[in-house]
């Protein structure tokens, strides 16, 4: 019998929504279901009032009551206000945005800033209801791009 190495690797998953055309009871229904234990929002401003239920002090009590998940507001990982006025008003393509945004986070350290492991059952929050077009997918497979050695699973919940 031969001796045999046996390498464990944890898979990470994270996960993304957006709560536009979303009620609060479907929102929270696709947290719990996916078992999210922290919401990391990364939205630029995260007190407007149209984001209704969404507002960043009335989702933290939701998140803990709701869900028994952290709440947390990561500027580092939104879009400058420049950069996302410039793709709203059509002045700058979703290519062109995509490349900005990743030279944004890198310029932030994002990856030496922040440990992969501490977003596991993590939930990356925005406002686009779907993620094609949204910088929380783009986040999500940066994070996968520059953590290669971590076996990352991405579930975009809609």
């Amino acid at each position: 019998m031969g001796n045999s190495i046996k390498i464990w690797i944890k898979m990470i998953t994270l996960f993304t929504i957006g709560f536009t055309k979303k009620s609060a009871e479907k929102f929270f229904s696709l947290l719990n279901q996916a078992g999210v234990r922290k919401i990391v929002d990364i939205r630029l401003n995260n007190s407007s009032q149209l984001a209704g239920f969404a507002k960043g002090d009335d989702l933290r009590y939701f998140a803990k009551k709701i869900c028994g998940a952290e709440y947390l507001h990561i500027l580092d990982f939104a879009p400058t206000k420049e950069l996302l006025k410039s793709y709203q008003d059509k002045e700058t393509t979703w290519d062109e945005y995509v490349s900005v945004y990743r030279d944004l986070l890198e310029k932030r350290g994002v990856k030496s800033r922040y440990s992969i492991d501490a977003f596991d059952q993590a939930c990356f929050l925005c406002t686009e209801d779907l993620p094609t077009n949204c910088h929380r997918r783009l986040l999500v497979e940066y994070f996968e791009e520059v953590f290669p050695d971590k076996d990352i699973k991405i579930i975009h919940l809609h």
